[in-house]
């Protein structure tokens, strides 16, 4: 019903349809989907009966990584990409 809406999308920074944010993380929604269509309709109600308790949780319930470890990470993820091109 919702599929074919669109918004901009603060993370691309282009046009996305509802039906990209559902699938965003791969089997998941994205994590900021609430926050983005929650103005045009009851998205985290429409959500909640479509995904079960534990696909909620994996997407929304999830403590965010602190920003040294994420430092950290793309820091080493840079050092692989620059091994594998030289």
């Amino acid at each position: 019903m919702y599929d074919h809406l669109d918004i901009r999308c603060p993370r691309l920074g282009g046009e996305v349809t509802f039906a990209y944010c559902q699938r965003e993380g791969g089997d998941l929604p994205c994590p900021r989907i609430l926050a983005c269509w929650q103005p045009y309709f009851p998205v985290e109600t429409y959500l909640r009966k479509k995904l079960t308790q534990t696909e909620w949780d994996r997407c929304f319930n999830r403590q965010p990584k602190d920003k040294v470890t994420t430092l950290i990470e793309l820091i080493e993820a840079a050092k692989k990409r620059k091994s594998l091109q030289d």
